[in-house]
């Protein structure tokens, strides 16, 4: 297996199927707190569910339409990023991350993302990488600032989260411009 280090003690690693116990143990440290906005805590409950979860990533990675990575400190899983969704044919994926209370205010998702984008963009040839987030959950939103994203729009209201209808805020960042950033 491999780690990709993301400095101050963390590292970036693939998250699978036969990690389930380590997963679940994961979740429920940070299920409040990580379900806020959302819904992983609430698919993942027990044992089966937990590996279901990761053998549903473990099928999109082999179908190459999506990818799951989990974020370690010291060692201990404190959260994931993963490419939600990813179309080769057209170019385009969609990034998205969590993270247990342990982990949060290291800029971990940041560095995690940046690894994800650049191998998109390069090895990959993707060309427009986005990011949903609630628009109530500043810290997710923070993230696409610093990765350099820009703003696409809103959908108003358009899910249903937890019986609350919420706002969806969509960012993207393009191929050149994720190039240009780098050079800069």
């Amino acid at each position: 297996m491999f780690a990709t280090p993301l400095g101050d003690r963390a590292t970036l690693e693939p998250l699978e199927p036969w990690q389930a116990d380590e997963f679940l143990a994961h979740i429920d440290r940070g299920r409040d707190f990580i379900g806020q906005h959302v819904g992983l805590p609430d698919l993942v409950t027990d044992l089966a569910s937990a590996r279901t979860w990761l053998q549903s990533y473990a099928d999109k990675a082999a179908a190459d339409t999506g990818r799951l990575y989990g974020i370690r400190l010291d060692g201990l899983l404190v959260g994931g990023v993963l490419f939600r969704v990813f179309d080769a044919a057209t170019g385009t994926c969609e990034a998205g991350c969590w993270l247990e209370p342990a982990a949060v205010g290291r800029g971990l998702v940041t560095r995690a993302v940046r690894l994800l984008i650049d191998w998109a963009v390069d090895q990959r040839e993707m060309h427009r990488v986005e990011w949903h987030v609630s628009a109530v959950n500043t810290p997710s939103v923070k993230v696409a600032q610093r990765l350099g994203m820009t703003r696409d729009g809103v959908l108003r209201q358009d899910f249903p989260y937890r019986g609350v209808r919420q706002d969806t805020e969509i960012w993207s960042v393009l191929a050149p411009e994720w190039r240009a950033a780098r050079e800069r």
